[in-house]
């Protein structure tokens, strides 16, 4: 009895490493850092209304064994590329958001659809595949936004122009958009603001999800996530069926950036969407989500830790070494260093199985010969 219990707290200990671990850093970070209750508690509900979201997207291909999607920087860029043409178009408040939204959904399928065909090209090492793609894309973006909008793709307003008369400033405003779905419908309790509708279009994308998985299509990409082989035998189209899967990643983080970037209230033209994927995907990890294997409430519960330890870790720093910028450091460090730990314990649970696999084949085939 006391065996099990033992093997259960370190099963539990295994599976859980990488929350756990930030659970200590956050409870260690909190009380140096020096902020109230209140503000942190206030930084927490606008980091968790700015970037679930987002966040939420990577699931799709997680469930259909595409692993961790550092394509979706593919949809952020849509939902930039669709919120300059708005903003030069001078449409603000929720029309703009709505409109924004709608322009990056073609943007995204085709950015989508062209990342399925790659990532089909290369079963097995999709996540790298999709890394060094997101910075091929990221170039074409450049092409587009420094080169052709203003000079091919018409550009009216000299605001957003840089002085060349072609090309996009480095930051465009949206200041007349800002926060304007989470002031809408918000509601203030002990001091603390609640963007009541971004969390409301955040559940209705999380009870989405949910009847997803039940539909058909959301069990051909669970049956493709287990095991591609007997999913082909089944009758399932595999190939079309990842195609899928990213597209609409791509879909959501294109709706993502655009609630994202309406929150901060400007588009860094050239880098908003440069990190995004790896703090996404840092923070689903935090969350204890694994590279196949995630949850709606490993999303939110990795929102809340890694981003407490963003908001905490400079003033922290500071108070430890008496060097903001170490603080910087730490974070950026942690994020990358929480994705590396994530593969390390992912391939070393799959060798793990693998062995453990071909011990039993061994078994049973030993078996098999004694009988005969």
């Amino acid at each position: 009895m006391k065996n099990n219990s033992e093997n259960k707290l370190l099963s539990f200990l295994r599976d859980n490493t990488v929350p756990l671990m930030f659970i200590v850093i956050c409870a260690v970070c909190i009380p140096l850092s020096g902020f109230s209750t209140s503000y942190l508690i206030n930084e927490i509900v606008t980091r968790m209304g700015r970037n679930i979201f987002l966040i939420l997207a990577l699931l799709i291909p997680i469930m259909s064994g595409m692993g961790l999607n550092f394509g979706m920087t593919l949809g952020a860029m849509a939902g930039e590329i669709a919120l300059i043409f708005v903003s030069d178009w001078q449409i603000w408040g929720i029309p703009g958001v709505v409109l924004a939204m709608i322009l990056s959904i073609p943007i995204s399928v085709l950015l989508g659809a062209f990342c399925g065909k790659i990532l089909n090209m290369a079963k097995g090492r999709e996540m790298i595949t999709s890394y060094i793609l997101s910075f091929f894309m990221n170039g074409i973006y450049q092409l587009v936004v420094l080169y052709m909008m203003g000079s091919i793709i018409p550009i009216k307003h000299f605001s957003i122009k840089l002085p060349r008369g072609y090309g996009i400033r480095n930051t465009v405003s949206l200041l007349n958009m800002r926060q304007c779905l989470d002031n809408l419908l918000a509601v203030r309790v002990a001091g603390v603001k609640i963007p009541v509708l971004t969390f409301i279009i955040i559940g209705i994308l999380c009870l989405f999800i949910v009847w997803f998985r039940k539909t058909k299509l959301g069990q051909d990409m669970r049956a493709v996530g287990q095991d591609m082989g007997v999913a082909r035998d089944a009758g399932i189209n595999v190939e079309r069926t990842r195609i899928i899967s990213i597209i609409m990643s791509t879909v959501l983080a294109g709706f993502g950036m655009v609630i994202y970037l309406q929150n901060m209230g400007n588009i860094a033209t050239y880098s908003s969407h440069s990190q995004i994927g790896m703090f996404c995907i840092a923070a689903l990890l935090v969350g204890g989500a694994s590279v196949d294997k995630a949850s709606i409430g490993n999303v939110f519960l990795g929102v809340i830790l890694f981003h407490t330890m963003f908001i905490v870790a400079p003033k922290a720093g500071a108070a430890i070494t008496g060097d903001s910028m170490i603080g910087e450091y730490f974070r950026v460090f942690v994020s990358y260093a929480v994705i590396t730990l994530a593969l390390i314990m992912y391939e070393t649970k799959k060798r793990k199985h693998k062995s453990q696999a071909a011990q039993q084949l061994q078994l049973d085939q030993k078996e098999a010969d004694a009988h005969e």
